[in-house]
């Protein structure tokens, strides 16, 4: 089997081979980039966030009336809360994670002037902080009851904190840096790291330093918190409820709402991108779809148009694998010619997006790995024509002369 003669003989009607190279190189750049990105997005929305997500309540109280004191209301709170059955611990907190709404802070590692400082994402907590989010403590200590403050404004330095691992290695990129480490705020104010978690993730899943986080004990002067309550496996629903009604009863002077699953408030914090990785499936699935369409049609067509030809080889001796073969080459060449300009079309795709809207460069393992799905393509839908040529018999043939 001569490729030569049979690349001359696909151009004596050339628009449609290259109508067909082009598609299949269009479909390459396109199928190579989206799959590209929906396995960022995916891997994205299932990265570990170190909490029990699936297992949390989380709700929201308001104080109303001038004699409310959310600081006296907490320990009370947090009693009648970790008294209902099922659940294993409570906290209250300025803001809910993965929510996508919270309060950052600055430190640096060193109290050196022009130090450089590191943004991460802080929530006022409690004792019994680190069971009730389910994170797991690497090193150092939990909180204890005596640790927790109550401070009568915001301009209280904080003493001490539990941070993430990969806050407190960002403060001090040269490695080693353990519980008992010293870190300082803004205004250059000691702060004793007592904690670190191995992983927690703050409240904006779209921030590069999403899992710089740090628990202060601390609960502040303000009309309304957050309860994260921590249920054992299975009790959630049960317990949902219960807490509203606990809340409740424990005071009227308050309005309780935004009563939800830490694993919907997650959900809906990815939900665009959940919805850019099908959106972009879609695309993938309807470009696949069309391409291997136009080969089943080309290859139906060119059958067509060699009736005669067909005929004439297998009066001369050709048998029907010999036909098989020849329309399956001629695709496979087609299909080539594609992938070759496809590849590179897909690599300059790849350096655009990263250009234009800072995304990661493409794994070159993808190119390849698109050249043999679209050459697996072209050769399923050729087999169908292909079969059908490789029957047609030279009596047939000789009757369409």
């Amino acid at each position: 089997m001569e490729f030569g003669p049979i690349w001359r003989a696909s151009l004596r009607n050339k628009t449609g081979p290259i109508l067909m190279a082009l598609q299949i190189a269009l479909t390459l750049a396109v199928i190579v980039n989206a799959v590209f990105i929906i396995k960022q997005r995916i891997d994205k929305i299932t990265r570990p966030t170190g909490m029990d997500v699936d297992n949390i309540v989380t709700v929201q109280s308001f104080g109303f009336g001038e004699d409310f004191n959310l600081q006296e209301s907490v320990p009370q709170d947090l009693a009648e809360l970790e008294a209902i059955p099922g659940v294993l611990a409570v906290t209250s907190s300025q803001h809910v994670p993965l929510s996508g709404s919270g309060w950052g802070t600055e430190l640096a590692g060193s109290s050196e002037d022009g130090a450089p400082r590191v943004n991460g994402a802080q929530y006022f907590v409690n004792a019994d902080a680190v069971n009730a989010f389910g994170v797991k403590l690497e090193s150092g200590r939990a909180f204890t009851a005596e640790d927790v403050e109550y401070p009568e404004s915001f301009g209280v330095p904080i003493s001490q904190v539990i941070m993430t691992r990969a806050y407190l290695d960002a403060l001090f990129p040269e490695g080693g840096a353990q519980a008992g480490a010293t870190v300082y705020d803004k205004l250059g104010n000691p702060v004793t790291v007592i904690g670190v978690l191995d992983t927690m993730h703050g409240a904006w899943v779209g921030w590069d330093e999403l899992e710089n986080v740090m628990l202060v004990p601390r609960v502040m002067p303000v009309e309304s918190n957050y309860y994260i309550v921590r249920a054992e496996p299975g009790e959630r629903d049960r317990v949902m409820p219960q807490v509203e009604q606990t809340l409740l009863a424990t005071n009227d002077r308050r309005v309780v709402k935004s009563l939800r699953t830490h694993s919907e408030i997650r959900d809906s914090s990815y939900q665009g991108d959940r919805g850019m990785a099908v959106v972009l499936a879609v695309v993938v699935s309807l470009m696949v779809m069309v391409t291997g369409v136009g080969i089943v049609g080309l290859a139906s067509f060119a059958v067509r148009q060699r009736i005669k030809q067909i005929g004439t080889r297998r009066a001369v001796g050709a048998r029907r694998q010999d036909i098989l073969r020849y329309f399956m080459v001629e695709n496979w060449m087609i299909t080539t010619a594609g992938v070759m300009l496809g590849s590179v079309l897909t690599i300059a795709v790849n350096y655009w997006m990263v250009a234009s809207f800072e995304l990661e460069r493409l794994d070159p393992l993808y190119v390849p790995a698109g050249v043999l799905a679209l050459w697996l393509l072209g050769l399923l839908g050729v087999a169908g024509p292909a079969r059908k040529a490789s029957a047609i018999s030279p009596a047939i043939a000789t009757r369409t002369v």
